[in-house]
């Protein structure tokens, strides 16, 4: 009987050991699984990185009036770079930047701005037009031009787009003029860079809403 005893003992602290063995296996597999980025789950995360921070620039808008860093303080916006020409992918672009306009109507921290990558033709009054037939708010929404050498530091050196003109060898219709990036970025409160998403992507709405959102819920300067 002793024997027996000490046999059920045996077996029911080994399945003992076996079960924690099994917890504390699955416990450090999920410690060192790879957690998404912000931008690849959409949701839950308060950890967007800073990519850059934005200095002050002087550009015109749509209504030929200044515009600086100072109009977006405070805010959280979204930009992005096209050219009123472009015979590829702006109007795509520019069409789900008035989706977002949209979504956010009713939501006064969150900005746009769209930067063109041809200043020499991109007047304000065409920008103007331009904006009008996709429906921008003028007041949310600034259709920038201006010194390009102004647009390219805050294109290309501040919030990371890629935007350069097309060897004539290279165009394919006489409107063909400009490599641009098809990206939209977000900028902080603080004017800093905090999110970059493919605008041609079939998710790309849900990614930016879900940037926007986190980036909404830090403090106000």
């Amino acid at each position: 009987m002793e024997s027996n005893s000490q046999m059920v003992r045996l077996v029911v602290w080994g399945g003992l050991g076996v079960v924690i063995l099994a917890v504390l296996f699955a416990f450090v597999r999920e410690q060192r699984a790879p957690s998404s980025s912000p931008v690849d789950s959409g949701l839950g995360r308060s950890d967007l990185p800073v990519i850059s921070q934005l200095t002050d620039f002087k550009l015109t808008n749509q209504l030929a009036g200044p515009v600086g860093l100072d109009r977006f303080a405070n805010k959280v916006w979204f930009a992005n770079i096209i050219f009123t020409r472009c015979p590829g992918p702006c109007p795509v672009m520019t069409q789900r930047m008035a989706e977002l306009q949209a979504y956010f109507a009713d939501e006064p921290d969150v900005v746009f701005a769209t930067l063109t990558t041809d200043p020499g033709h991109d007047s304000p009054d065409i920008m103007r037009r331009f904006a009008d037939r996709h429906g921008a708010n003028n007041e949310r929404w600034e259709f920038l031009t201006g010194d390009k050498a102004a647009i390219v530091r805050l294109a290309v050196d501040e919030m990371k787009l890629i935007a350069r003109e097309k060897p004539p060898g290279e165009q394919t219709t006489p409107e063909d003029l400009f490599i641009h990036a098809t990206l939209f970025v977000v900028i902080d409160r603080q004017g800093r860079l905090r999110g970059v998403l493919e605008s041609l992507e079939d998710d790309w709405k849900e990614k930016a809403i879900s940037i926007a959102g986190i980036l909404l819920k830090e403090p106000s300067l």
